[in-house]
């Protein structure tokens, strides 16, 4: 791949019904001046040129900005769940669905307005639309790692195809405190494209590398593993005697109620 050769692309075209769905809703919230980013599949093809199918749309807006956006696509005659109410809703219409995002499930990557003012503009669908940044994209992909879903190859892509353009210094603020998560991600970069290694300017991985070498050591039994897996560290929190760090009580951005319903679904 010429990393000089920006390759946009699409996700591949849904039904006619789907694609309708699609667009009445980004024109019903574009009218209503609702700010939202396009993310998901749109916005990997576009960013990498990688085409491939996607079930549905992602939008992603402030949680400010959620119920204005669930009321302008509810007034659309669309209906809406609210499918994990900390992170996710949906608008559906027969059988197809977008997802309102404005947070990530782990709850550390809130949608905020720095992510819709470095928006890409982009066109989808033969409309144009403001692109999730890939910046962000790595940001809330980096945590993905269950054992059925790891988000890491999307994140390599996301390098080779942007890390030329990219704001590492914003990155590298959003992963504070988590700056192990970044760095690894960065590691298997290097790794699976050794011959691209100028996509990740060295100051980035020294800069990490210090912040990980000066971080204390916590005093207390916590496993931040959970922030990374919906339930691979499920026996540590609850055999092992490891506190969960996703909970606001050993403090993590998500209550007690918020996680016990991700983890019943």
């Amino acid at each position: 791949m010429d990393m000089h050769t920006k390759t946009h692309a699409l996700p591949t075209e849904p039904d006619v019904q789907t694609r309708s769905f699609y667009l009445r809703s980004l024109a019903a919230l574009d009218e209503a001046g609702v700010p939202y980013v396009v993310g998901g599949g749109y916005a990997m093809a576009y960013h990498t040129g990688i085409v491939r199918n996607t079930k549905d749309l992602d939008l992603f807006v402030t949680r400010l900005n959620r119920d204005w956006a669930l009321r302008v696509l509810r007034e659309a005659g669309y209906r809406i769940e609210m499918t994990w109410p900390h992170f996710l809703c949906k608008a559906l219409h027969n059988d197809s669905f977008i997802d309102i995002l404005y947070d990530s499930a782990n709850g550390l990557c809130p949608v905020d307005d720095e992510m819709i003012e470095h928006a890409k503009p982009a066109e989808i669908l033969g409309r144009p639309v403001p692109l999730c940044p890939p910046e962000e994209m790595i940001w809330s992909k980096a945590y993905v790692m269950d054992r059925d879903r790891f988000d890491g190859a999307d994140i390599s892509h996301l390098i080779l195809a942007c890390g030329d353009e990219m704001d590492w210094n914003r990155l590298i603020r959003r992963f504070n405190r988590h700056e192990q998560v970044l760095l690894a991600h960065l590691l298997l970069f290097d790794y699976s494209y050794p011959s691209e290694r100028k996509q990740v300017p060295e100051w980035v991985v020294q800069e990490l590398m210090r912040r990980v070498q000066h971080q204390p050591c916590a005093d207390e039994k916590v496993c931040q593993g959970t922030f990374l897996a919906k339930n691979q560290y499920h026996y540590d929190v609850n055999h092992w005697g490891y506190a969960d760090a996703r909970l606001a009580q050993n403090g993590g951005p998500l209550t007690g109620e918020e996680l016990k319903q991700f983890l019943s679904t």
